[in-house]
């Protein structure tokens, strides 16, 4: 992996002015630090989902469990959704680095609190206090990424936080199974990793801060406006996209059941290949030059290829083929859409555009479920409601085309001309 990129030297030998901090060289553990954090919230989003019937069976006789089980899956999204905001605020207010830290050893402390827990609902309320630090553990790691790199190097690394992501979420998913063969509790031991996390963080992390004139210089003038306007439109975006993005994980099993497809080998070996996809996608898209966003309209067209596929399919090998189709443009759609956010935050709004961000795609993944049983209810089938889904991707995909065309142009005409 590269280390960290020095500023480009103008002809006339000065040090190119910037307003994003660049740290000193040398940074595989830094990367490796980013990354495995990065990939905390995600252990948070599967680990449980292999034990949750144990569970169910443990907590029969507690009134409400049928509901309450399964949100000690869910809560930790959703408060994640709800809280990455005001991560971000605190992140711009007081540091990334600290608040890194101090997020990483209360993601351990209480992500294995059930193993000592009786009550339901207090184990529910311990998972909803997890996604608060999974808010600042992730906002805190994408925000230092924004610091720590800038251009194709930035890209490259957000493009790799997704990769880890997915693909830990494989492997998190099979070795929560695993350990759950020993007890429905044995998994939440997985948390205690940001006890481990938390002093390498604070050890081989730098804390980033503004080193360029032009940044001293702009600490003593009035602070401009959050740039609202600029991620509002993205944020939206995102939510919808993340609701394309985590339709296959979520709803491939169910689309396998309704074809009549019952070995859990079977529907493992589709997930996998789906998630692989999505991998082959991060790559991709890590390797291409150019501005992501102009992308978007033939990702989100890939996209709702895929679903409609998967819609209309009669036998597995469709469905297979429309999974593959779809994850391989979400692959590049994740990455599209963060380092499109990202290169409108300055140093010092990053941390809050980070946490909207985050806060609207994990809301798209929270609502991702809920949306497609509404529209189930209506067309009366799962498949019409994720082909109606991919239709509406489409639709989002000619509805870009004009508005990033149109800003290519502005943004030309507004060169002037030599």
């Amino acid at each position: 992996m590269p280390g960290f990129a020095s500023p480009p030297m103008p002809a006339d030998g000065t040090a190119a002015q910037s307003t994003e901090p660049v740290p000193e060289a040398g940074g595989r553990l830094r990367v490796v630090l980013l990354m495995a954090g990065s990939c905390l919230p995600i252990l948070g989003a599967v680990l449980l989902a292999p034990v949750l019937p144990k569970m169910q069976e443990h907590f029969a006789a507690v009134p409400g469990a049928r509901a309450l089980v399964p949100m000690v899956l869910t809560i930790p999204a959703l408060a994640l959704a709800l809280l990455a905001p005001f991560a971000g605020v605190v992140i711009d207010r007081l540091g990334r680095k600290r608040l890194l830290i101090v997020a990483s050893v209360l993601y351990a402390l209480f992500g294995t609190a059930p193993l000592w827990l009786d009550s339901l609902g207090a184990i529910v309320v311990s998972r909803a206090l997890l996604g608060v630090t999974e808010a600042s553990i992730m906002t805190s790691c994408t925000t230092l990424i924004g610091d720590y790199y800038t251009g194709r190097v930035r890209d490259r690394y957000l493009a790799l936080q997704t990769v880890c992501a997915t693909s830990s979420a494989t492997a998190f998913f099979i070795l929560g199974g695993a350990l759950g063969s020993s007890g429905w509790r044995t998994p939440f031991w997985l948390y205690a990793v940001g006890l481990l996390l938390a002093p390498a963080m604070a050890t081989f992390l730098p804390r980033p801060t503004p080193g360029t004139t032009t940044e001293k210089a702009s600490s003593v003038e009035p602070r401009r406006p959050f740039p609202v306007r600029r991620l509002a439109g993205i944020c939206v975006l995102s939510v919808f996209g993340a609701v394309v993005f985590y339709t296959v994980p979520v709803e491939t099993a169910y689309l396998l059941d309704d074809l009549g497809v019952k070995s859990s080998g079977l529907i493992g070996m589709v997930t996998a290949i789906a998630s692989a996809a999505t991998v082959t996608g991060c790559v991709m898209f890590a390797s291409l030059t150019g501005r992501p966003e102009r992308r978007l309209p033939s990702i989100f067209a890939l996209c709702g290829a895929g679903l409609v596929l998967m819609g209309l399919a009669q036998n597995i090998a469709v469905l297979i083929i429309g999974a593959f189709l779809n994850c391989i443009g979400t692959g590049f759609l994740l990455p599209s859409l963060l380092t499109w956010a990202m290169s409108k935050l300055e140093y010092t709004d990053r941390g809050r555009g980070t946490g909207l961000w985050t806060a609207s795609f994990f809301f798209g993944q929270f609502i991702c479920p809920l949306a497609l049983i509404a529209v189930e209810s209506t067309t009366g089938s799962l498949a019409a409601a994720v082909g109606l889904l991919g239709l509406a991707s489409a639709l989002v995909a000619a509805g870009l085309l004009p508005v990033l065309l149109l800003r290519r142009t502005t943004s030309a005409r507004e060169i002037p001309q030599a």
